[in-house]
């Protein structure tokens, strides 16, 4: 079947993991492919560098991260055991946090004199209790964030970035593998998570990066961004984990508390391109009690619910990606610019230097407190308090770009002809246009047609025909040979009414079996269910190995600004847990079985400005917030 299978993707343009090397519609050999081909990457990873991962026990640098991204095996050094992908990945970044980037290797080294301060002598003591309270004084002094004076030395900073800029350099092979220069952002003011990951185009970097001990602001990473923009260093920001923000993420004023106009709106757009909607502390699209008419909804936010449980977190209403979309296109009518227009990425926050995406091939993720099946089952909790089993595999990012180098990775993210997944690498193509052909994804020119007639994912309508009734949106998925069948495709329509109202509605496209919505209420019968959860095996005798679909908006208004993007969902089948329960022979924790998934990044529909009946104000959207309680920063 995978033979099949790989030969239906490049049949369709779908590209293929590492396989340069065999034909493409539109492509010739050796040379960029117009059409673009999908290549699978890592955008957010920890290493060594890291504080917190080094106190979990993570002794691996960049370039072990790297070498696993390539599908080499590496030493995982909190379990001894080697680990290794069953499936490499296209490209990586490795994005250590910027605070106190590569400090801790160097509080260990007789050879530096950091090890003779007070933090360094604690944690040469080697004894678990030395360490810990070494870490606690790191770990305090970021939160609060008040730096360490010995641990933030220009000079020292300057030799530890430079590090991580040569691993980049070293394991950058155009055309068969690529990396990009980053780091973390890690702002957390008041406990609401703003965390940004940076990335270059170039192959040198900034000589300085922003640390949240420069500012806790966005804004002024932005300023930051704009600055080494000038200098040459074309760059880009995602946030992630607004699953965690207290609703920071998406606030609907600026960090002085001051609305968000159209000139903060831009500035939103032009550095920040993207969004990650999944990583191993949850999914991030939406939430059950933001979109109570998804059956979807609730995928892998055991985290989110722990932390709210705890009192840590109360708002959710602004921490969800699709919430984001939806306000961004009430703001696009009421100010003239969408402050929330993202692409949709994936990516791990592992903190082993390990990008480990596979359900079946688990390793953990942060060291000390999952190394192992005994362990990650075990219940203990994280430094924070976390247990294992309430992380998630990591997620991938797909990139349509027409060669693997890193400024065609880049220039993919940033005009978002982009898509995340669960884990998976699954193949997606979704086009939107006005006169998208019915029988469009059965033609062997799909894909050359589609970019001809419409626009990809990541892209905006083009203005409407005035003959045109509604947009149409062709969508195609494959599944990964290494994953379960295909269940169903959705197309998620995000819009403000004429009251000023956001609203959302989820639309079956296509799905596997014969099934038939039911009549009254739409709704698709489940696929059914093929995990044998004792044992953690599962068949592919439910489900597709690809679907595909052109679909028609019926209940298209021309006056509304609008957003679609498309959700594949696979068939049920075993999650991590339950595959280290079976080897255990224990009972598998809950849930048992997940069913991976897939985000395009959106398509937008903008109304000619005479067609928008003229409000006055949008509930919610331009009402006076009050001021946050942390003011902004300067630079």
């Amino acid at each position: 079947m995978r033979t099949a299978v790989l030969t239906l993707a490049l049949t369709l343009g779908g590209g293929s993991v590492h396989a340069e090397s065999v034909g493409e519609p539109g492509r010739e050999a050796g040379k960029p492919n117009p059409l673009n081909n999908v290549y699978f990457g890592e955008q957010h990873l920890h290493t060594s560098a890291s504080p917190d991962a080094f106190a979990f026990g993570t002794r691996n640098d960049a370039n072990d991260a790297y070498r696993y991204a390539k599908g080499e095996a590496i030493k995982n050094t909190q379990s001894g055991k080697m680990i290794q992908k069953r499936t490499p990945y296209d490209w990586a970044a490795v994005t250590d946090h910027a605070e106190y980037l590569g400090m801790m290797p160097l509080l260990l080294d007789p050879t530096s004199p950091l090890q003779k301060t007070e933090i360094g002598k604690l944690m040469s003591k080697g004894d678990h209790k030395s360490g810990e309270a070494a870490f606690q004084k790191i770990i305090t002094s970021a939160t609060i964030n008040e730096p360490i004076d010995y641990l933030v030395d220009p000079t020292t900073m300057k030799a530890a970035w430079q590090k991580q800029v040569d691993a980049a350099t070293k394991h950058y092979e155009p055309g068969k593998f690529t990396t990009l220069i980053a780091f973390e952002w890690s702002s957390q003011p008041d406990s609401k998570n703003l965390h940004h990951n940076v990335f270059f185009r170039d192959g040198t970097g900034p000589e300085r990066i922003f640390s949240s001990f420069d500012s806790v602001h966005r804004e002024d990473l932005w300023t930051y961004q704009e600055h080494q923009r000038a200098q040459g260093h074309e760059n880009f920001s995602i946030p992630h984990n607004s699953n965690v923000s207290n609703s920071a993420m998406f606030a609907l004023h600026t960090s002085n508390g001051d609305p968000i106009d159209a000139r903060w709106a831009e500035r939103s757009t032009r550095n920040t391109p993207a969004v990650e909607i999944l990583q191993t502390k949850g999914a991030s699209e939406t939430h059950p009690a933001l979109s109570p008419n998804d059956e979807f909804a609730g995928f892998e936010s055991k985290f989110t619910h722990l932390l709210g449980s705890g009192g840590v977190l109360s708002l959710i209403d602004k921490s969800f990606v699709r919430n984001a979309l939806i306000d961004g296109v009430g703001f696009q009518e009421m100010i003239g610019a969408n402050p929330f227009k993202y692409g949709i990425v994936a990516g791990a926050d592992s903190h082993i230097a390990a990008s480990a995406n596979e359900e079946f091939n688990y390793p953990g993720v942060h060291g000390n407190i999952d190394h192992s099946p005994k362990v990650r089952l075990s219940g203990a909790g994280s430094v924070a308090g976390e247990p294992a089993v309430y992380f998630g595999t990591p997620g991938a990012t797909a990139v349509w770009a027409p060669e693997n180098t890193r400024e065609a990775i880049f220039d993919g993210i940033k005009r978002k002809e982009t898509y995340g997944t669960s884990g998976p690498l699954m193949r997606v193509r979704f086009f939107g246009g006005w006169g998208l052909g019915k029988g469009l994804v059965e033609d062997a020119n799909f894909v050359q047609k589609a970019y001809q007639g419409g626009v990809p994912m990541g892209g905006d309508l083009p203005k409407k025909p005035e003959a045109a009734k509604a947009p149409t949106f062709a969508v195609w998925a494959l599944k990964d040979p290494e994953s379960g069948n295909l269940d169903r495709v959705q197309i998620i329509k995000g819009w403000y009414d004429k009251r000023g109202y956001g609203f959302q509605k989820i639309h079956e496209v296509a799905w596997s079996d014969g099934r038939k919505p039911d009549p009254a209420t739409g709704k698709l019968p489940a696929v059914g269910n093929t995990v044998d959860v004792k044992t953690a095996k599962y068949t592919n005798d439910i489900g597709d190995t690809q679907l595909s679909a052109v679909w028609t908006d019926p209940d298209f208004d021309p006056s509304q600004h609008a957003v679609y993007y498309a959700r594949v969902i696979e068939i049920p089948t075993p999650r991590w847990s339950t595959y280290d329960a079976a080897y255990l022979g224990v009972e598998a924790p809950k849930p048992a079985t997940i069913q991976e998934r897939a985000w395009t990044s959106p398509i937008w529909y903008t109304p000619d400005p005479s067609l928008v009946k003229k409000r006055d104000f949008y509930p919610g959207l331009q009402e006076k917030l009050p001021p946050s309680n942390f003011d902004a920063g300067k630079l």
